[in-house]
C-alpha cells in the first residue's frame, strides 16, 4: 500500500511533464524580459511590449498557481514550505515581485529531476499530444513577442508604413497569429513580409493542432475501463466478441482519420486564402 500511495503523491506534486517544461521556460522568459526591461529602459515601444507580455505571464502564472493550490496534497504544505506564496506574488503586476519567479523555475528542475531525464523523454515521445500542444503555445508566445519586436524594428521608419508603434505592431502579430487577418495593419518591406508569413504559419499550425487535440480528446476510445462492461451472461463467443471490437477500433479511428483530414483541409484553405491577401 506504501508505493501506490507514494505514487500518487508524486504524481499530483509533478503535473504533466510537457506543462512543467512550458511553465519552467516562460518563467525563464519573464526573467529575461525583467532583464530588457532594465537594460532599456529608455525604449519606449520596447517597454510596452513587454509590459504586454507580462501582464500575459501574470495571468498565466496566476492560474498556474491556482491549479497548483488546488491539486497539492496539501493546500498548506505547497503554500508555506512548496514556495507557493513565491508563486502567488510572482503573478501580481508588480516589476519588483517578478523575480521571485525564479522559485517557480527551481521547483520545476527539481521536479523534472525527481523523475530523471530519460522519463521526461519517454513521456513527451508517448504523450505526443499535450506535447504538441504545449509546444506550439510556447512558440506562439515567443512569435507574439519577438514577431512584435521584429515587425516594429523593420516596418517602424519604412516609407509608407503603418506599423509605427508597439501597439501597432501587438495588434498586427494578434491579428495575424490568430488568422483573422482584418488587413488594417500590414508590413510594406520585404523583410516584414517575410516575418509575417512565419507569424501567419505559426497561427494555423497552433489553431490546427489545437484543433486535432479537441477531436483526440472528444473522438478517441474511453480510457480506464470508462466503457460499460457487459455481464459474463451477455458476453458472445471470444471469436466474435475480438471481431467485434476490431470493428469497433477501426471505426473509430477511421472517424478520427476523416476529421482530421478535414481539419488539415480548411487550415490549408485559410493559409492560402492569408498568403494571397498578403500578395495583394
Amino acid at each position: 500500500m506504501t508505493t501506490p500511495r507514494g505514487a500518487r503523491k508524486v504524481r499530483s506534486e509533478l503535473k504533466n511533464t510537457a506543462y512543467e517544461i512550458f511553465i519552467g521556460l516562460l518563467s525563464i522568459l519573464s526573467i529575461l524580459n525583467l532583464v530588457l526591461m532594465y537594460a532599456f529602459a529608455s525604449d519606449r515601444s520596447l517597454q510596452l511590449i513587454l509590459s504586454a507580455m507580462n501582464a500575459l505571464f501574470s495571468v498565466i502564472f496566476l492560474g498556474d498557481f491556482l491549479y497548483r493550490l488546488r491539486t497539492a496534497p496539501s493546500a498548506a504544505r505547497y503554500f508555506f514550505r512548496g514556495f507557493g506564496w513565491a508563486d502567488l506574488l510572482a503573478s501580481l503586476p508588480f516589476a519588483q515581485l517578478k523575480v521571485l519567479r525564479v522559485f517557480r523555475l527551481l521547483r520545476v528542475v527539481r521536479l523534472l529531476r525527481g523523475v530523471g531525464i530519460r522519463a521526461v523523454g519517454r513521456t513527451l515521445v508517448h504523450d505526443r499530444a499535450n506535447s504538441a500542444l504545449m509546444t506550439l503555445l510556447l512558440l506562439g508566445i515567443l512569435v507574439l513577442q519577438f514577431g512584435s519586436l521584429s515587425i516594429l524594428a523593420v516596418e517602424e521608419d519604412a516609407d509608407g508604413a503603418n506599423i509605427r508603434s508597439a501597439s501597432d505592431a501587438l495588434w498586427y502579430t494578434i491579428v495575424t497569429i490568430s488568422t483573422v487577418g482584418y488587413g488594417d495593419q500590414y508590413p510594406v518591406t520585404n523583410t516584414g513580409r517575410l516575418i509575417g508569413t512565419a507569424i501567419i504559419i505559426v497561427g494555423v499550425g497552433i489553431f490546427g493542432t489545437f484543433t486535432g487535440y479537441l477531436a483526440n480528446l472528444f473522438l478517441g476510445p474511453g480510457r480506464g475501463g470508462e466503457a460499460e462492461q457487459p455481464s459474463a451472461a451477455d458476453q458472445p463467443p471470444a471469436a466474435d466478441e475480438t471481431h467485434t471490437d476490431g470493428e469497433t477500433h477501426t471505426d473509430a479511428t477511421a472517424d478520427r482519420l476523416r476529421a482530421l483530414l478535414a481539419q488539415s483541409e480548411a487550415a490549408s484553405a485559410e493559409l492560402r486564402r492569408l498568403l494571397a491577401e498578403t500578395d495583394r
